[in-house]
């Protein structure tokens, strides 16, 4: 598995990944996706022996005070095998000097053990006086 920061995403694949685990929200709007990830402050990719892109994370920062993971997806294929961490560790490592980072994730027990074993905590479960809002707008 090749495992590196990369700026370049073809449309194709990114819409082929994101339908491969069911984010529709992001592949009904092409241009908006291929947007999102251009835009992005550091997007990491997962590729197959065949050059196949298997997964990625995106995420934006300022690169001194907070890191916000947008997207960390991985194909169903390969789910279970590390890729996801190793993805989220570039993340990471990328931006270790920053205290905080930040993502928002489903309700889903596996992914809550996922990011609870890489170190994140729940705002409900933070030792400190935090809450977290969030805002949607159509």
């Amino acid at each position: 598995m090749d495992i590196r920061i990369a700026r370049e995403v073809g449309e194709d694949e990114a819409i082929a990944l994101y339908d491969a685990v069911g984010w529709t929200a992001y592949t009904r709007s092409p241009d908006t996706l291929t947007t999102a990830i251009a835009n992005s402050t550091i997007v990491v990719t997962a590729r197959d022996q065949h050059g196949q892109l298997v997964g990625l994370a995106r995420a934006l920062s300022d690169d001194a005070t907070i890191l916000y993971l947008q997207d960390l997806l991985v194909h169903p294929a390969h789910q279970r095998t590390g890729v996801g961490r190793q993805l989220l560790t570039v993340c990471l490592e990328r931006y270790r000097h920053v205290r905080q980072k930040v993502l928002l994730t489903d309700d889903d027990e596996a992914q809550h053990r996922f990011y609870e074993e890489l170190g994140y905590t729940t705002t409900a479960d933070a030792d400190a006086p935090l809450h977290a809002f969030v805002r949607f707008d159509p």
